[in-house]
């Protein structure tokens, strides 16, 4: 399996900052926001992982994270010109993906649960079409929203509707087996003029081949779009790893411990 961070865009909810540095390169608490999607990939045990980054902030994300050998893996970078989307991560990683399947993660989005790893080993395993995630959230109306049946069943997916027909929104985080390399081509541009993520989960859903697996209440997920979730972030991050004496997303710990250092 491949992974790709989508880490391009223009960061407008958090002007005048990202008016100077990528979104994905401010801090949450004690270290940048991208080690946190990227620690999640390593813990899929994805070794080859391409990130979508804006034109002018390649060199920033490369100074960072260099190709990867630092921790076992190889990192590529591919660049979006223009805000075309989530969906265009595909048309840009088409190459990279090969025959393989793909995990996409949205670089500001960050989850912790005990025994991740085996969590995420046991949702993909078997990918058969894609995979995506149902978190409970308090309001729905932010987000992509996925509704389910009396079987527990995906019915539908909506982005942002006024009137969500569930509380689960859909987290920035989605597995596809290599039939994603056709199915993206599918979808037409939005009305805003990009490619949406949710009109390529709708697609798998309406082929009956979107498997959702709802994230309980030991599950933390969070979106960094805002000043105050940076703040609330940085600070639950702060409060496990002082109360544990741990770190959340160490990549040099995460590469060792996979064996990869």
């Amino acid at each position: 399996m491949k992974g790709i961070i989508m880490a391009a865009g223009q960061g407008t909810r958090l002007k005048p900052i990202t008016d100077v540095i990528n979104k994905h390169l401010l801090p949450i608490y004690d270290k940048p926001m991208i080690f946190y999607p990227l620690s999640v990939l390593m813990l899929c045990k994805i070794k080859e992982i391409n990130i979508v980054v804006n034109p002018d902030q390649k060199n920033n994300f490369h100074k960072l994270l260099g190709d990867g050998s630092q921790y076992g893996i190889k990192i590529t970078y591919s660049i979006q010109d223009q805000p075309n989307g989530i969906g265009e991560a595909f048309s840009l990683s088409e190459e990279f993906i090969g025959d393989d399947s793909c995990a996409l993660i949205l670089g500001d989005n960050i989850f912790y649960r005990d025994s991740m790893q085996s969590f995420l080993s046991k949702a993909i395993e078997n990918l058969n079409g894609a995979t995506i995630f149902a978190y409970h959230v308090s309001d729905p109306e932010r987000f992509g929203v996925v509704s389910f049946n009396s079987e527990d069943k995906p019915v539908s997916i909506e982005e942002k509707p006024k009137k969500p027909l569930s509380s689960y929104a859909i987290p920035g985080l989605y597995f596809y087996d290599n039939s994603i390399k056709k199915i993206y081509k599918k979808v037409k541009p939005s009305s805003r003029g990009e490619i949406e993520i949710t009109d390529i989960n709708r697609e798998y859903l309406n082929m009956n081949k979107l498997n959702v697996v709802k994230l309980g209440r030991g599950v933390t997920w969070l979106d960094v779009g805002l000043p105050d979730s940076i703040i609330e972030a940085s600070s639950f991050i702060r409060t496990i790893e002082k109360r544990q004496g741990l770190k959340i997303a160490n990549l040099e710990e995460i590469a060792l411990s996979l064996g990869y250092i």
